[in-house]
């Protein structure tokens, strides 16, 4: 049945009391609290509704309410009111953020900054070469037969690679070679480098043909086989403030859970820009994760997306307070990016 305002504004004042308190809900309390403009019977008769359809429960006799998943579903969905940050929040985000001198530095203040400001386990997940596009290629020679080549992607992401040529080269012939491979992959998307550098083999000239061929295999290992997805992660230590344990009354699968990347990449690794996700409980599809709740936004310069980023907390967690924030650090990471 669908709920009317009345019992809506139960749930949410149900939902907002026991993030707050962690005690189970009276009907007497809510009265006392919240502008219900109705009598503790009619509040009790809603609460008794609420918990036939599942959206709160009664942990123990003679107690009061607590908040179900699909109760914390409804709340996010139709209740919350996302709280704006601060304008001193904000500049706090901004002047953290700031200080960072390079995109390993971005990423670590990022997720410290996500823990301290949620008081939950923050994720961020480093900037995928998978989704990144070429910003600049550079050939540093280190002899007449070797060069370094150094990647540097839209999202800052810088990776060097060493390559040894099969014979001596001029540093005229560098110079060409920079400039070929700079015009043909500059701006591209790097999975679509392999065609583009298929054409570059088959276009120079006879005379740069083997250095191009030895440079190619290192530009595919560079801007293709970049494998490993990497995060980083902050505020563990926040599990045990904020009293999170699994059905069976222990932490530690659920720090187990924490400790495999593979885990974390479905949860936080593809994640649109656009909206802001939050699963809650079973909705994570892990099951040590079940008793837990997870906030999770894109994140990268203007509107593309090269990683995500969020938090991991108890489904007792302030939905509106860590959703407003995972947003702006977000939006503060991407506009870094784009200014890298």
């Amino acid at each position: 049945m669908a709920l009317d305002e009345r019992k809506l504004d139960v749930l949410r004042a149900i939902v907002e009391d026991y993030v707050a308190t962690r005690e189970p809900v009276g009907s007497k309390v809510l009265v006392e609290r919240h502008n219900l403009r109705v009598s503790p019977a009619t509040v009790r008769n809603d609460m008794a509704v609420l918990e036939d359809e599942g959206y709160i429960r009664q942990p123990h006799t003679s107690a009061g309410r607590v908040p179900t998943d699909r109760g914390y579903r409804l709340f996010v969905d139709k209740l919350s009111r996302i709280k704006p940050l601060s304008p001193a929040e904000r500049r706090a985000i901004e002047r953290f953020l700031l200080g960072a001198v390079d995109l390993d530095d971005v990423v670590r203040r990022s997720v410290r900054l996500l823990a301290q400001l949620t008081r939950q386990v923050a994720v961020v997940q480093y900037p995928s070469l998978a989704r990144s596009s070429v910003r600049h290629l550079e050939l540093v020679p280190m002899s007449t037969t070797r060069l370094m080549l150094v990647m540097i992607a839209d999202t800052g992401r810088v990776e060097q690679r060493l390559v040894d040529l099969p014979g001596s080269i001029t540093p005229d012939d560098v110079v060409e070679l920079r400039q070929l491979i700079n015009q043909q992959l500059v701006g591209k998307r790097l999975i679509d480098a392999p065609l583009l550098v298929q054409t570059l083999n088959e276009e120079i000239t006879p005379a740069l043909r083997s250095p191009m061929h030895a440079l190619s295999s290192v530009l595919l290992e560079t801007l293709v086989e970049h494998g490993e997805e990497r995060i980083a992660l902050a505020g563990t230590a926040n599990l045990t403030r904020c009293g999170i344990l699994d059905f069976q009354g222990s932490l530690r699968p659920i720090l187990e859970a924490l400790e495999e990347e593979v885990i974390l990449l479905k949860l936080f690794g593809v994640v649109d820009q656009t909206m802001t996700q939050v699963r809650i409980g079973d909705e994570n599809g892990i099951e040590d994760l079940r008793t837990t709740s997870v906030v999770a936004t894109g994140y990268g310069p203007g509107s593309t997306v090269v990683g995500g980023m969020g938090v991991i907390g108890p489904t007792r967690m302030d939905y509106p307070s860590t959703i407003a924030t995972v947003r702006a650090v977000a939006r503060y990471v991407g506009d870094l990016l784009a200014q890298a």
